[in-house]
């Protein structure tokens, strides 16, 4: 049984919702600065477009942990990508410490006529294992979530469709009955 574009829709929200939350919050505490508010729209938007084609049917733990993963994995580059591509802080001459994925490195900024600290240091992305281990936990943790309120919503659905027949054309690709 497929799921109607509404439900469709809710559940592409909160799981691109979830992930987005979940790897700007992450990216933020190992980077010391969170992505720009147009990266996370535009994950958010990729990751419901993405999510709502797949959200026909109920899903399983194994396959919103796969999902959770490949997305957070995606998210993960993204932001990056929105950090490398962000302009750097004027042109004073500060010492500012720039963060890797949670290791603090000490760098100059605005030395050399003008330039910031991305002209200086040219975008440097690392992976560290700590910062691995984190992104997985925390995928896993979320998707053991998603996967509770997946089931509590297909558990509601069905009930209410038991009481209320007519309610089941709301929620799956299903013509009304005809009146008799």
């Amino acid at each position: 049984m497929n799921a109607s574009p509404a439900v469709r829709s809710l559940r592409a929200a909160v799981f691109a919702a979830v992930c987005v939350l979940l790897a700007a919050a992450g990216h933020g505490l190992a980077m010391g600065d969170m992505p720009p508010l147009w990266a996370d729209a535009a994950g958010f938007v990729a990751v419901f477009a993405l999510v709502r084609a797949l959200a026909g049917r109920e899903r399983g733990l194994p396959e919103i942990g796969i999902g959770m993963l490949l997305t957070q994995a995606g998210l993960h580059f993204g932001f990056d990508a929105a950090r490398a591509a962000t302009p750097a802080p004027g042109p004073a001459v500060t010492m500012t410490p720039m963060r890797i994925h949670g290791h603090a490195m000490a760098g100059m900024a605005g030395m050399g006529g003008g330039a910031g600290m991305a002209q200086l240091h040219p975008h440097v992305h690392v992976l560290t294992a700590h910062a691995t281990v984190a992104h997985v936990v925390a995928a896993l943790v979320a998707s053991w979530w998603l996967r509770r309120g997946e089931a509590a919503l297909w558990s509601l659905l069905r009930r209410t469709a038991a009481l209320v027949p007519g309610l089941a054309a709301w929620w799956h690709d299903a013509p009304l009955p005809a009146p008799a």
